[in-house]
């Protein structure tokens, strides 16, 4: 089975900057999506905010082919005037995460978010796990 996963930017950057204890992990997702047992989403809105902080770890150069690696091997999924205006309507103390969550929305047959950031989805209508708790909960499925 195939697992539709919509990623936050967190993770992301945890991959990218290899940032203990979460690198791991978020390694473990990218393999999977290597391996076609999962499929990774992003927000057009994630990319800006994920050059901007590998930008200070790996300099521009560096960050502009992070992001050229990173868009080959996900799907980007856009955020429209529609999934602000819906995002504005959800109770999330964090508005960032509301817009992320109404992008998350527009993927048929989405699984999960994978953050690290659960507590700000805790109104979800969809599973949100961190990266760790979904492998564990994919490898207990498998088993």
């Amino acid at each position: 089975m195939e697992y539709k996963l919509f990623v936050d930017s967190d993770v992301v950057i945890d991959f990218f900057t290899d940032r203990e204890p979460h690198a791991n992990p978020a390694s473990e997702l990218f393999e999977l999506n290597e391996q076609g047992k999962v499929k990774i989403y992003l927000s057009a809105v994630s990319i800006n905010n994920i050059y901007y902080i590998v930008r200070r770890f790996l300099g521009h150069k560096r960050t502009i082919e992070v992001i050229e690696i990173l868009i080959e091997m996900t799907e980007i999924v856009g955020t429209t005037k529609e999934e602000i205006m819906q995002a504005l309507k959800y109770d999330f103390t964090d508005f960032e995460d509301s817009v992320q969550y109404s992008t998350a929305l527009k993927i048929k047959d989405v699984n999960a978010i994978i953050t690290r950031n659960v507590k700000d989805y805790k109104n979800a209508s969809i599973a949100v796990l961190t990266p760790l708790n979904f492998l564990n909960l994919k490898a207990k499925n498998e088993s």
